[in-house]
């Protein structure tokens, strides 16, 4: 089973698919660190622009009929059996981002991003089986343990989990909006 761990950078994808991976026994995959390996991307400053079709393709040949994680932002372009769209409060992405130095503008776009569901969006017109996950105020174990609850009651479709609208004051100064 191919399992893909997508969301806004912030939300713990990481963390959970190395924790899914081990509890699983599937193999864990950097979306990352499989497209430098393989070629697919290229440099622009510190960012790796990933071409999605490439991936797509590469990926699905090299696991296609394999038990493993695939973790990234850009994984649920990746067929998959399951994708998990993990989701955090927006200020609390603006605080992990701030931590790991992102300049304001990318701070900005993937607090707006978060905001306006854009990785859930993309994730349910690319795939059937769409897991939405609030990981806000919870630890990674609680996460994990909310995954595998899911993923063992054969439930394959849970979205519309979050809404951030009533949070849109407090993190507007987060956001760069032009007058």
């Amino acid at each position: 089973m191919i399992i893909s761990v997508t969301g806004t950078p912030g939300v713990g994808k990481t963390t959970l698919s190395k924790l899914l991976a081990k509890r699983l026994g599937y193999e864990y995959v950097s979306i990352k660190e499989f497209a430098v390996e393989k070629g697919i991307g290229t440099k622009v400053g510190n960012e790796l622009e990933i071409d999605v079709k490439k991936l797509a393709e590469a990926m699905s040949r090299e696991f296609r009929g394999k038990n493993v994680i695939i973790d990234g932002h850009l994984s649920h372009f990746v067929p998959a059996d399951l994708v998990i769209v993990l989701r955090a409060h927006p200020r609390l992405i603006a605080e992990r981002l701030k931590e790991r130095g992102y300049p304001e503008e990318k701070l900005a776009e993937n607090i707006e991003a978060e905001f306006v569901d854009v990785v859930l969006v993309e994730a349910i017109g690319e795939n059937e089986n769409v897991l939405e996950i609030d990981t806000s105020g919870k630890e990674p174990k609680e996460v994990l343990d909310e995954v595998l609850s899911l993923i063992h009651a054969g439930i394959r479709r849970r979205v519309g989990v979050v809404d951030w609208s009533s949070s849109y004051e407090e993190i507007l100064p987060y956001l760069r909006v032009r007058a």
